[in-house]
């Protein structure tokens, strides 16, 4: 609920209130962020008080000696007004100089959201509040939206810049969001790491200066997640405040916790400017992306609830939205490039006797494509290995019971192709320089409208062909050189590149909609929630082995819930650690998402196949609870650090499913207590799978 009263703003959700206010001078001044408060809680009140000038302040009007914006909680702030913390945007305005002063212009309640047109967004919104704000000597307008989610208890803020003056401004930085909290001895908490070792938790102490969570590879990146917390000291999984921020985003992004010296946190969270610059002309307008705000005074668990509830209400959408994800199979594993129909039948026979409901085929169909040297940006069928071509095949796959899946990496090209061969323009490259490869490929441009209509038109084809009902959108190196001869500002190449991928998969999965689309990009190199609005479910990371996807796993748990989470069963000892691991601990973990399983299935003992049909049987008969139950991390008794405990609770409060894991032997190990939460009150019995 958002209520407007004598210049402050209150925006309710069942669990916490946010209130700031128009001061004298037209700024907008943070006064609070936490759990609900009464109705009648005076924001005059809550509000900072300031009765005797600080040294080397600079004051903002002479009128009031003690106005200081540098010593504020602040909605937004802007540069060479006093302000000494970094602004939220820094714009060369249309007078040339760099010094922009946004003061309150009008405001209006909308019912529900207000949907974006650059960029996907969230929605099914309660209420939102749009602010306009106006530079004070020109024609530059400045609206924030805040959008109220109040079961969710998130609410998401964005911005949107409008240059009115008869001169460009240039952007060279804007956050999608700004806010000043009161430090609480905050820890900012990071999902950290690389490939086959994403979303690793972090925990950093917000100290003076500035703490940043950034990513810099033209992706979201497995680098660092989008997503982080702020926590004070003391939280806990179950107790204390915890903040949490995320960016509905999957291209370079910018987060940071800048305290000052008077102990005021001021967090941020937007695109990265890193190599970024955006001309607005007269009458153009730049779009943010959507931020995500949320806030719980019952621990990690708490806020992670949130984020959980956000995601899966209105973030995910379509047929798929709430929509139990099959149990797949996948060849890779068991095949990489060294395929031919006849293999491929005899797993998928096998995998159907499994139990698995989809097969999902993945590289290595196409073109030359018998290496990862070749073949990429070609969608011709190969017909050595599917001399029948591809539909027939599939539709072998679907005379077995099961549905068909394919993989993709559209966004590549190897430069041996046909596609490079016959338009090398189409890749990005320096236009002087010897290309750099990332896996024996490139970059294709996807800033240029050509590019986007071949995917566009190749992957359409290909998917109304072979009848496919499930894709695997791959991503498989970094971004570099980033230029492009379609657009004549190179500072946009990133955003514009973002776009480009947001309108190519809008073109094609939106006149699709069965469709499961899985992203992935070198397995969680790209898990954001842009991808998520497009994608239900994301690979989680290309390292399948069970005692790394506990930290992986984990860490992504924070914001995302599990049926986002591709999780598959696999070979062991695995490819990425060589650790030799039971079939049993590789299922228990990847039953907590999205299961699947990858392997080759003519070397497994018959007591292997019973296990797993008695898996595949277990994970169907729970699947909804494993999918969109609530997960919890539970802290083990004692405080082990070799112990990790999950859980995922019936939404009737009637069922509890919880994982219990060892990740190393220790001597002497004493008994081991199952604690079990969220349950209703009443007699339980306790089983063991």
């Amino acid at each position: 609920m958002i209520t407007v009263k004598d210049n402050v703003f209150r925006l309710d959700t069942e669990n916490t209130t946010y209130i700031f206010r128009i001061t004298k001078f037209g700024h907008l001044e943070h006064v609070y962020y936490g759990s609900l408060l009464d109705q009648d809680d005076s924001a005059d009140v809550m509000a900072q008080k300031s009765s005797v000038s600080i040294g080397s302040s600079i004051c903002y009007d002479g009128s009031d000696k003690l106005y200081s914006l540098d010593n504020m909680c602040l909605e937004w702030s802007d540069n060479g007004r006093g302000d000494y913390r970094q602004s939220p945007a820094e714009l060369k305005m249309p007078d040339d100089t760099f010094i922009s002063d946004f003061a309150y212009l009008s405001h209006r309640i909308i019912d529900g959201s207000v949907p974006m047109k650059t960029l996907p967004s969230s929605y099914g919104g309660d209420q939102t509040l749009e602010i306009t704000l106006k530079d004070t000597t020109s024609d530059v307008f400045l609206d924030l939206y805040y959008t109220v989610f109040e079961k969710a208890d998130c609410i998401t803020r964005r911005a949107v810049l409008k240059n009115e003056s008869d001169d460009p401004l240039i952007i060279r930085r804007i956050m999608s969001m700004m806010v000043d909290l009161p430090d609480e001895c905050f820890h900012m908490y990071t999902l950290d790491g690389g490939w086959i070792k994403e979303a690793h938790l972090h925990k950093i102490p917000v100290g003076y200066g500035m703490t940043i969570n950034s990513s810099t590879t033209g992706s979201s990146s497995n680098r660092h997640n989008p997503a982080f917390m702020l926590a004070s000291d003391i939280a806990t999984e179950d107790h204390g405040n915890v903040y949490g921020f995320n960016l509905i985003y999957s291209g370079n992004h910018f987060g940071s916790a800048e305290k000052s010296g008077r102990d005021i946190v001021r967090v941020s969270a937007g695109i990265n400017p890193h190599l970024f610059e955006w001309i607005l002309n007269k009458n153009e307008d730049f779009e943010t992306p959507e931020a995500v705000l949320t806030f719980s005074d019952k621990g990690f668990n708490g806020m992670s609830h949130n984020m959980h509830d956000f995601v899966n209400r209105h973030i995910v959408r379509g047929q798929w939205k709430e929509k139990e994800r099959p149990v797949l199979f996948n060849n890779w594993e068991a095949t990489f490039f060294d395929f031919n129909e006849s293999k491929l039948l005899q797993l998928a026979k096998t995998a159907k006797s499994l139990g698995a409901e989809l097969f999902v085929l993945d590289d290595g169909w196409f073109g030359e494509r018998n290496s990862d040297e070749a073949g990429l940006g070609d969608y011709n069928v190969n017909k050595k290995k599917f001399p029948r071509g591809l539909k027939s095949f599939a539709d072998k796959i679907r005379e077995m019971g099961m549905d068909f899946g394919l993989w993709f990496e559209p966004e590549m090209v190897n430069p041996d192709s046909s596609l490079y061969r016959a338009h090398p323009e189409y890749a990005v490259k320096s236009p002087d320089k010897k290309p750099v490869l990332g896996r024996n490929q490139m970059v294709l441009d996807i800033c240029n409208k050509e590019v986007r209509d071949y995917i566009v038109e190749n992957v359409g084809r290909i998917l109304d062909e072979t009848g496919a009902s499930y894709v695997k959108w791959d991503m498989n190196r970094h971004i570099a050189e980033a230029f492009s001869p379609a657009i004549s500002n190179q500072g946009e190449f990133y955003h514009r590149y973002i776009m480009g991928l947001y309108d190519i998969l809008s073109r094609i999965f939106d006149k699709r909609p069965h469709i499961l689309l899985e992203s992935c990009s070198s397995g969680g190199n790209r898990f954001d929630l842009g991808m998520l609005c497009y994608s239900p479910q994301v690979w989680t990371s290309d390292d399948t082995d069970p005692i790394e996807r506990l930290k992986i796993q984990g860490g992504l748990s924070y914001f995302y819930p599990p049926s986002t989470m591709g999780a598959h069963v696999s070979q062991s000892p695995h490819q990425q650690t060589l650790r030799d691991t039971p079939l049993s601990t590789r299922f228990n973990v990847a039953c907590f998402g999205c299961l699947g399983y990858e392997l080759d299935l003519k070397y497994l003992s018959h007591e292997e196949i019973k296990e797993i049909k008695e898996q595949i049987a277990f994970y169907k008969k729970y699947r909804r609870v494993f999918q969109y139950g609530r997960f919890t991390r539970i802290r083990e008794s004692r405080g082990k650090e070799n112990k990790v405990i999950w859980q995922s609770t019936s939404n009737d409060g009637a069922l509890a499913l919880t994982g219990f894991f060892q990740t190393q032997a220790a001597a002497a190990e004493s008994d081991d207590k199952l604690i079990v939460t969220g349950l209703r009150p009443g007699r339980y019995d306790v089983r063991k799978r």
